[in-house]
């Protein structure tokens, strides 16, 4: 039975995983489009390279922090999450307000 402290990690530990997992099918996109020539859009590319590696990097901090049990580590994910979701929350809104004739 899943219960307390040990579900909490184990289900951390496989999200984390699974974050891992999309930002390298995210850089490798990128790689993808960029080698043939799929995407000329070389910001684009450059932004996906760049929420890969990001997605990489935090997705890693939450996994050490949920295997050690270091807190401190768990605190600093917490607060990233939470500032990602206000950036794509603000970005949302800003896509939703563009008028028609503005795209």
């Amino acid at each position: 039975m899943c219960g307390g402290f040990t579900c909490s990690k184990n289900a951390l530990t496989a999200l984390n995983i699974l974050y891992v997992v999309v930002g390298f099918i995210l850089i490798a996109a990128a790689v993808y489009g960029r080698a043939s020539a799929l995407v000329t859009n070389l910001p684009i590319i450059g932004g996906i390279l760049a929420c890969g590696i990001f997605l990489i990097l935090v997705s890693i901090l939450g996994l050490f922090g949920a295997i050690q049990h270091n807190q401190v580590m768990l605190f600093f994910y917490m607060v990233i999450l939470f500032l990602l979701l206000l950036v794509q929350f603000s970005v949302a809104c800003a896509c939703l307000a563009v008028n028609m004739d503005e795209q």
